[in-house]
């Protein structure tokens, strides 16, 4: 015990062993930075750690349906890494999403309103096409447009407890105070 004690005394700077051991265990370590590169497919920067079958869902516009699809189609394995494709591979794939032949189901854009027409939009396009027909729907004032131009859902769901998050007051029961002055 009394080893301990001498061991445990103050050092040269008045510290002692303990507090210099916790001092050098709260020291930050210098982590090795490691530097991912990224490919770009369809305007969309993918890291290339991702496999084929995730990283083309990074791309806006794509779901795991139509990822599910190019890696069929093109005869890649799902879990080939996009470090690992060439880059006429990956020109490969952009010409087949440019293209896109499969199923009308899976694409997004079916029975377009102007040209009566069935594509699938990526990327930007998709954002800029989605607010022109909400603002369609809200012209013509159609149900779904005074639901979109009201902030309410749209889609049948509940309104008595969910929606009021988007700057609006809580709904709830007003006590009447100066009736219990009375």
């Amino acid at each position: 015990m009394a080893e301990d004690k001498k061991n445990e005394k103050s050092d040269k700077k008045g510290k002692s062993k303990k507090d210099t051991e916790r001092e050098e265990q709260k020291k930050p370590v210098k982590e090795e930075e490691s530097y991912e590169s990224l490919v770009r497919i369809m305007g969309s920067d993918i890291p290339t750690s991702k496999n084929i079958y995730a990283g083309l869902t990074r791309v806006k516009g794509i779901s795991w349906a139509i990822a599910n699809a190019v890696c069929i189609k093109l005869g890649y394995q799902k879990s080939k890494k996009i470090s690992e494709l060439t880059k006429s591979e990956i020109e490969k794939i952009e010409n087949f999403l440019k293209e896109l032949p499969i199923f009308n189901f899976l694409k997004n854009r079916r029975f377009d309103p102007e040209t009566g027409e069935t594509s699938h939009i990526f990327g930007s396009n998709l954002d800029m096409i989605r607010s022109f027909d909400i603002r369609r729907l809200k012209q013509i004032k159609s149900y779904k447009g005074i639901r979109h131009s009201m902030g309410l859902p749209v889609r049948g769901q509940k309104t008595r407890s969910h929606f009021r998050t988007k700057g609006r007051k809580a709904v709830g029961v007003k006590k009447n105070v100066e009736a219990k002055k009375k």
